[in-house]
């Protein structure tokens, strides 16, 4: 579509969601919510959460994509895909057969669940919801670590930015606050695991 007038002009450095013609133009955006970190048990299952806000009424034409960048890697590789209210799980190795949709549009929920992680499942989930006409300003990404079962089932393990919070029991992470001595224990534990 071609502007009404040549007075009409876009500020191309605004990284804000309006458009400024001869008036502002609200675009509303998606936005996604995703804790920053978990810690899975190697050989349980994991449900990654990821849920959105939109100003529009969820239409068929809402869409969910899940990506996953490798511990290390410089690219992404998409494997999951839901859209008109079918999942489309990808075929390829690492992820074949082993992703469930754990979600709901109609609550705002893109969450989806892998069985059996695996250390060659660490790395960085990438959640990216589009739901037009509303446009997706950052996808939510949750930094996954894989850790050897039993080794810290009950230790509190903090996010990297000290605001998700959660501990491992069972193979299941449950959110909550944790004390700075339990964040002193869980940091013990956590560069233990990281030792080659």
């Amino acid at each position: 579509h071609e502007l009404p007038d040549s007075q009409n002009t876009i500020d191309a450095s605004c990284s804000c969601s309006s458009l400024y013609l001869s008036h502002t133009v609200k675009v509303s955006a998606v936005e996604v919510n995703t804790p920053e970190e978990i810690f899975v048990e190697n050989g349980t299952d994991a449900k990654l959460p990821c849920t959105f806000t939109s100003v529009e009424v969820i239409s068929s034409a809402a869409s969910v994509s899940w990506s996953f960048q490798p511990e290390g890697a410089a690219t992404r590789i998409s494997f999951f895909y839901y859209f008109n209210g079918k999942p489309y799980p990808g075929k390829d190795i690492p992820f074949k057969d082993r992703i469930t949709w754990a979600g709901d549009l109609n609550k705002k929920d893109a969450s989806i669940s892998i069985s059996n992680m695996q250390f060659r499942d660490n790395g960085t989930y990438i959640c990216d919801v589009k739901n037009p006409p509303d446009i997706v300003v950052k996808p939510g990404e949750i930094r996954v670590r894989v850790v050897e079962k039993d080794l810290h089932a009950g230790f509190p393990i903090g996010g990297a930015s000290g605001q998700e919070n959660l501990t491992v029991f069972q193979g299941s992470p449950v959110f909550g606050n944790t004390s700075r001595h339990q964040k002193n224990a869980a940091t013990v534990v956590f560069n233990f695991l990281r030792r080659p």
